[in-house]
């Protein structure tokens, strides 16, 4: 009886087989990193995000509302914000174009610039993790026609083409594209539950954004 197995099929399979499951498991290690990366991120930032905007709306002014920021929000998720709406308002550029437009325009620049930046730290990994999901199972079906087609060519070359030499050879060459599977499964998971979670704080800074330039425009008048 011939041997077989995933360490027999890998053994004996040749460059286009390693590179393969090469890039599946690179695949695998990339996607499992940043997911836990993420999730912690994003939990953290979630968990965070209510406590810090109530302490910020607590304080006196502006200024001390960025220290209590700076305490409670550890992601830095809100914190940018409220910076560049601190640093618009009290920029005075004599002579230079900005020194034109309305106060409350230079805040709401300021302020659309901070929240592209802080989305853009939340969505950091998410192509990656869609990437992966998308075309994983196709890497794993390259492999799998590729160990057909040389299971095929072998058993061809050898004229015994009973079904016991032929489901052996098939068999192992299937396993790639159950671990395609397997790598694209969690990263799809994963991509989902943790999108739900960036719309979730986007939807918080964004009204956080409209909250800071009702308050900053409100005080210069």
């Amino acid at each position: 009886m011939a041997e077989t197995g995933v360490l027999h099929y890998l053994q004996s399979g040749d460059a286009v087989t390693h590179a393969v499951a090469g890039v599946l498991l690179a695949m695998s290690l990339a996607s499992w990193c940043f997911l836990l990366v993420k999730t912690w991120v994003l939990a953290r930032a979630k968990w965070q995000g209510p406590r810090a905007l109530q302490r910020f709306w607590q304080s006196a002014n502006l200024k001390d509302g960025i220290g209590a920021l700076k305490r409670a929000d550890r992601e830095r998720v809100f914190l940018p914000l409220a910076e560049a709406a601190w640093h618009a308002s009290q920029a005075e550029m004599p002579g230079a174009l900005l020194a034109r437009v309305e106060r409350s325009e230079r805040v709401l620049r300021a302020l659309r610039q901070a929240l592209l930046r802080s989305q853009r730290r939340l969505e950091f990994g998410q192509v990656l993790l869609a990437s992966v999901g998308a075309t994983a199972p196709f890497v794993g079906l390259l492999g799998t026609v590729w160990g057909i087609y040389h299971a095929l060519g072998s058993i061809a070359a050898s004229g015994q083409a009973m079904i016991e030499n032929v489901a052996g050879p098939v068999g192992e060459a299937l396993i790639m594209t159950a671990f395609g599977l397997v790598v694209a499964i969690p990263a799809v998971l994963a991509y989902n539950i943790l999108g739900r979670y960036v719309r979730q704080i986007s939807e918080e800074l964004d009204g956080f954004t409209h909250d800071l330039h009702a308050y900053v425009c409100g005080e210069a008048e």
